[in-house]
């Protein structure tokens, strides 16, 4: 609809050509300009529809739920972007040394280079036989091989990929022979993948470490506070000293209220949930995958699973233990 892409002109053109990027990474073929409007149209539907029901449920701020979904939303779609990229780039990268071998292969049966592109595509690379098959073509309709290649990384982000298809360019421009140059930036890259398994299976214990605290230790000790600020607040409003007692001492004694009310505690505990869940799933990607955005997608698991235990803690608590304070 041209609505979308009149309002996608209301984010910066950086931010346009940032999301045309990703999506050319992520290889969607969708429309970038009415991609980016339709998702400011819905996520301000979104927006308004969380903020008026958060608004009825727990009394927050209309103005100020609706501003925070929206841009929450707004970066939650453009994280997608960056997840479907990453995701694109990592397959490329576990289909790699099989297709620069078999690339080899054919080299060295005799074809041309432009042929061995193409009875390399094979329906198994997946998105990568896409760009095999343009490559090909671009090869066989007159483009220099170090071209072809040197375009193709400005389809997929990924560094790997980058420093592979450099060392196969260098080597065509300093007279070398491609065949042998696939073979060893095949070998080198199995190489690599062998040597990060390694590396992620040593650093496990520490992905759960952080996962069993972020996503159960945490709730489960706000669950256990907030359950016993409601039982002080409630007893010492019950506590009715008379006053001739308190003169009587020699102390000065002064027994008040918790002037912190429950609406209060509860917003600030889920509050500190979501956002060390948010912090969680991004140390979580960074030691796991070497990568903060890794971790993206295991932000809304520790949401549900942090704010999950909270509520079923202090449920627990109050039909089970509060009974006895009441």
């Amino acid at each position: 609809m041209k609505l979308y892409k009149r309002l996608s002109f209301l984010y910066p053109r950086r931010f346009r050509d940032s999301v045309e990027q990703l999506m050319i990474y992520a290889h969607l073929k969708i429309d970038p300009l009415r991609f980016i409007g339709f998702t400011l149209v819905f996520g301000l539907a979104f927006s308004l529809a969380l903020g008026f029901l958060l608004n009825q449920i727990f009394g927050w701020n209309f103005l100020i739920s609706f501003i925070v979904t929206l841009i929450v939303f707004e970066i939650f779609m453009y994280f997608l972007l960056v997840l479907q990229a990453d995701a694109k780039a990592k397959f490329v990268e576990s289909v790699l040394p099989d297709a620069l071998q078999l690339m080899a292969s054919n080299l060295r049966s005799g074809l041309t280079t432009d042929r061995a592109l193409l009875l390399s595509s094979r329906p198994e690379f997946g998105l990568f036989k896409d760009e095999i098959d343009i490559v090909g073509k671009e090869i066989a309709t007159g483009k220099e091989v170090s071209t072809a290649l040197s375009d193709m990384t400005k389809r997929i982000k990924s560094k790997t990929f980058d420093r592979a298809i450099g060392l196969i360019v260098s080597g065509l421009k300093s007279g070398g022979e491609l065949a042998a140059l696939l073979e060893n930036t095949a070998s080198d890259l199995r190489n690599q993948i062998l040597i990060d398994k390694k590396v992620r299976s040593s650093v496990h214990m520490y992905v759960i470490f952080v996962f069993i605290a972020v996503g159960i230790g945490a709730p489960l000790l706000f669950g256990l506070s907030s359950f016993l600020v409601e039982v002080m607040k409630t007893n010492l409003s019950n506590i009715d000293v008379p006053e001739q007692v308190l003169r009587s001492t020699a102390i000065s004694i002064s027994v008040t209220s918790v002037t912190i009310s429950t609406k209060f505690i509860m917003g600030y505990i889920l509050s500190f949930l979501i956002a060390t869940s948010i912090l969680g799933g991004f140390i979580v990607g960074l030691i796991d995958k070497g990568s903060e955005k890794a971790g993206a997608k295991m932000i809304p698991l520790l949401i549900v699973l942090s704010l999950g235990v909270f509520f079923l803690v202090r449920t627990a608590l109050v039909n089970v233990v509060g009974k006895f304070f009441s």
